[in-house]
């Protein structure tokens, strides 16, 4: 098994201290967004390969030596200001503790994700050319891989237009962005990606990859894993389960999918015990509680 930790929220930074007490306590539950009252009990000695998603590796750190399974990272890093990104850690903190990362699992297994991007007249090309080129040259020595994406149209996009004001994509803007972004990539020694894209990029020299392929999870695991099938047909990654909660990350970035509700995310917050099994809230009477193997 996969986890994910974690595409619904930010564990790493917002609920390191309950990560690292289910891991000693060797499992985790996980209440189905679907289906609230259907708890999947995870326990670690199922569980082959952590990929962490975060925004803030810094509280995680402390933790990452003693983690006995595979580790890989994917670290989101985007040019916006506090009013796209209000709560997200101070950029240059956040490049300091990739570098830390690196340092523990190794630069090939920390992928850097510029995630997502739009266009607006506080960000045109101009800007995220120069930043991307600052951003790749401060990450030298601490990854080769560098993943993108593009703003896609979540029900929390809709809501903040007003504050995003993002410009539609032109041919040429997308030609001129994804050559330049190539070029500084390559000029700094690393590989640049789309993953699950309509538009991959191919023809201007991204590479069309995976976010962690059958290839890459084999070689960290020495097994095979089944797609994963909930992501559509654009998606081949080996399917992952995530062990974080929609609505409880306290970043608020404008253009999250799994925030959508700003006063769920505070309600939400406050219903957090480091000491629970459950990143929100406790198991009940009333929940039916299944182990999860794969």
């Amino acid at each position: 098994m996969v986890l994910m930790i974690s595409g619904r929220t930010d564990i790493c930074a917002f609920y390191s201290e309950w990560f690292w007490n289910r891991y000693q306590e060797e499992y985790v539950d996980v209440r189905n967004p679907f289906y609230p009252q259907l708890v999947s009990r995870i326990y670690w000695k199922d569980v082959d390969l952590l990929l962490f998603c975060t925004k803030n590796p810094i509280p995680i750190l402390k933790y990452l030596d003693k983690i006995t399974q595979p580790i890989l990272f994917h670290v989101t890093l985007t040019p916006y200001k506090k009013e796209i990104e209000p709560k997200v850690e101070d950029k240059k903190k956040i490049i300091a503790s990739i570098h830390e990362v690196a340092k523990i699992i190794g630069k090939d297994l920390v992928y850097v994700r510029y995630d997502p991007i739009f266009l607006s007249e506080d960000y045109p090309l101009s800007y995220h050319k120069k930043a991307f080129s600052k951003l790749c040259k401060l990450l030298e020595g601490a990854t080769t891989h560098i993943i993108v994406s593009f703003l896609d149209d979540y029900q929390n996009v809709r809501k903040n237009k007003s504050i995003l004001k993002a410009w539609p994509f032109r041919k040429e803007d997308y030609q001129d962005l994804a050559s330049s972004f190539v070029k500084i990539a390559r000029q700094h020694q690393m590989t640049i990606q789309t993953c699950c894209e309509e538009k991959n990029g191919e023809e201007y020299g991204f590479l069309r990859q995976d976010c962690l392929s059958q290839d890459l999870a084999f070689q960290l695991t020495g097994k095979k894993f089944k797609k994963w099938r909930a992501r559509g047909k654009m998606c081949n990654c080996v399917e992952l389960v995530d062990i974080g909660q929609y609505n409880t990350c306290q970043h608020y970035c404008r253009y999250c999918y799994a925030n959508y509700d700003e006063k769920q995310v505070q309600n939400r917050s406050k219903c957090h015990d480091p000491h629970s099994s459950l990143l929100i809230g406790h198991v009940t009477e009333e929940d039916i509680i299944k182990v999860r193997k794969g």
